[in-house]
């Protein structure tokens, strides 16, 4: 294969204080970089665009460093060998690591892996058989601990999380109840992916009155992709010994400072609700079997999921913003 000698990359040039914008970020073309002594170079084929990255914008202590003004976007991708300086590699393996916004990349480190392409298409390395798919499996058995018969409740129901969180809960023997934004995607996460509801947040008047009847022996689980007011609902209407998988609050990701809080500690201690924050690399070592077993999934029907793409990097800090928004429907992914 033939490496063009520049290629196209995605950086940031401003910390938005509230909503990100397109001139947040430059589009720019660069040469491309040479594998040296251990390093691979990687086409990228699939990038993925998640909610943590708005996180990863803002000059702030967390979990992991900022992304620096100048510096490529973060971002999961999926794509192919074409030169390799490591004896791990060979030309041709198709791969998946942490490499950023651009056409093409330098990887080989310990956090690359190696994806079977014979599972489902290669994709899927950034949404079921990746990076979401992993913190829905790992948020809800570890996290959750469902026990069958019990009620589970996903906010963001239709992304790439919450839709794989429903169809787990499901095969675990759980009441599923889902919360999306519109009538379409509610549909889908009902009659496609097989909760037994899903409620319109953008709809409900009263989601608390729309809870208890769709909950009608209380809520057991809930996992919180979303914070805010959804949050807020489901919580007042926990079950006695609930758990909450915290995951992420895209709800609260664009603002400007952060929201009062915390909230119903009175509720949770009362009925002793077990909350946990959770980050997916807290289960790293258990990557393994989680994988073939979510692949055993996929391949019996037991698990579905839907890809909304977007086609060329330059399309890439749109689609974010879309995302932040509620605009994608299932995994947001850019085709190289």
């Amino acid at each position: 294969m033939t490496v063009p000698k520049t290629h196209r990359r995605v950086v940031l040039v401003r910390r938005p204080p509230g909503e990100p914008a397109e001139s947040d970020f430059r589009v720019e073309e660069v040469p491309t970089p040479q594998p040296r002594h251990g390093e691979v170079l990687v086409k990228v084929a699939y990038l993925s665009l998640d909610p943590y990255m708005r996180g990863r914008m803002r000059d702030a202590a967390s979990y992991s460093a900022p992304v620096g003004l100048g510096e490529v976007m973060t971002g999961g991708i999926v794509g192919e060998v074409v030169a390799s300086q490591n004896d791990a590699f060979k030309v041709g393996d198709v791969v998946e690591d942490r490499l950023g916004w651009q056409e093409y990349a330098i990887g080989g480190g310990p956090s690359m892996r190696k994806v079977d392409a014979s599972l489902a298409p290669i994709s899927t390395a950034n949404g079921v058989l990746g990076m979401p798919g992993m913190t829905a499996y790992f948020g809800l058995l570890e996290v959750g601990k469902p026990k069958p018969g019990e009620t589970i409740v996903v906010s963001a129901a239709s992304g790439a999380v919450g839709q794989v969180v429903g169809q787990i809960g499901k095969i675990m023997g759980c009441r599923v109840v889902g919360i999306a934004g519109g009538a379409r995607k509610c549909g889908f996460v009902k009659d496609e992916l097989g909760f037994d509801a899903c409620l319109d947040y953008k709809a409900e008047k009263d989601l608390d009155a729309a809870l208890r009847a769709a909950c009608p022996n209380g809520i057991d689980i809930y996992f919180d992709n979303v914070g805010g007011e959804i949050s807020d609902a489901v919580l007042r209407n926990i079950n006695f010994f609930g758990r909450v998988a915290l995951c992420g609050s895209i709800s609260q990701y664009n603002a400007a400072s952060p929201p009062m809080g915390p909230r119903l500690l009175g509720t949770f201690v009362g009925k002793r609700v077990t909350l946990r924050g959770f980050i997916v690399t807290d289960f790293a070592g258990l990557y393994g079997p989680a994988m073939r077993q979510m692949g055993e999934w996929i391949k019996a029907g037991k698990i579905k999921y839907r890809e909304d793409i977007v086609q060329g990097i330059d399309k890439a800090p749109r689609a974010f913003i879309g995302l932040l928004r509620g605009e994608n429907f299932g995994k947001m992914l850019v085709k190289m």
